[in-house]
């Protein structure tokens, strides 16, 4: 009698078929992806097609950088120029949401592509000032009267071969505080360091690399005249990545990242007279960040 159900369902589609094809198939186990570290126990589900955000707060250093400025009546370069970030006092202003934007932040948006893989887009808003006074080379030349209408450079005018020179407020004023802003898309590889045994809690490496545009509000004001610049497209930049990630649940993690990049900045604004007065510099930066996010 059991074998009544399969003659019948042969004898109406014209063929044998196995009792494996009638019977349930168990769910397939989902393919998880291999981490370099020995771990004992793994997870049992996959991220793959999984979305994920976080938002986050950065310090940030920044290497030695020449700038270079032009325009009518000056030329000149100012060597290996030492810079600081700019963060916020920690204070209520970070949890108003009317004023979110102030501190440096970093936010991010991204998808699985595969279960250790996924690609993002995000924004790192880091601020770079630059330290007033300092003594730099300069190289290059500077005229009794610059751009136009003529701004009057006193004691600064002069021809400079790598000459050094103290850089007071009065003679220039460089700043990206609004900020020194990076839009990039990125590529993540993520690694099982340590898995819970409820395999809802675990501690992941993550490696990645990023490309994207230099997007800087710049305030700067050269020998008296400028102002707080307009955003623009001033570069580009390029950066690689490494941090841990600790899910405190299946979607709830912290991660805290260190990431180093180089950026070219060919377009600063610097007087606000973007079509004849400008300033371009190379950048490198180490940036750490913190931040909380969900995945779902």
């Amino acid at each position: 009698m059991k074998r009544l159900p399969i003659l019948l369902i042969t004898l109406f589609f014209g063929r044998k078929i196995s009792a494996q094809e009638i019977m349930p198939q168990p769910a397939p186990v989902a393919k998880i992806g291999k981490s370099i570290f020995a771990n004992e126990i793994k997870r049992n589900f996959s991220r793959k097609g999984n979305w994920f955000f976080h938002w986050g707060y950065n310090f940030s250093w920044y290497d030695e950088s020449d700038i270079h400025f032009k325009g009518p009546g000056y030329d000149f370069t100012l060597k290996d120029v030492k810079a600081h970030d700019r963060p916020k006092r920690l204070s209520l202003e970070y949890l108003d949401p009317t004023l979110i934007t102030t501190p440096q932040f970093n936010f991010r948006f991204g998808y699985f592509i595969k279960d250790n893989y996924s690609i993002s887009i995000g924004w790192d808003h880091m601020k770079y000032v630059m330290d007033i006074p300092q003594t730099v080379n300069v190289e290059g030349y500077i005229n009794s009267t610059i751009s136009n209408p003529a701004i009057p450079t006193g004691a600064y005018a002069g021809t400079y071969n790598n000459t050094p020179l103290q850089v007071k407020d009065n003679m220039l004023t460089f700043e990206h505080t609004d900020g020194f802003n990076y839009i990039s898309t990125e590529i993540e590889r993520y690694d099982d360091l340590w898995v819970a045994p409820s395999r809802e809690t675990s501690l992941t490496f993550e490696t990645g690399l990023g490309v994207g545009m230099m997007i800087p509000r710049s305030d700067v004001h050269l020998f008296g005249v400028g102002k707080n610049n307009f955003w623009n497209i001033a570069g580009y930049g390029i950066s690689a990545k490494a941090g841990i990630k600790f899910y405190i649940t299946k979607g709830f993690y912290v991660q805290n990242t260190t990431k180093v990049g180089f950026t070219d900045l060919s377009r600063i604004h610097t007087t606000g007279r973007n079509d004849i007065d400008r300033a371009s510099q190379t950048i490198r930066y180490a940036e750490n960040l913190t931040v909380l996010g969900y995945q779902f």
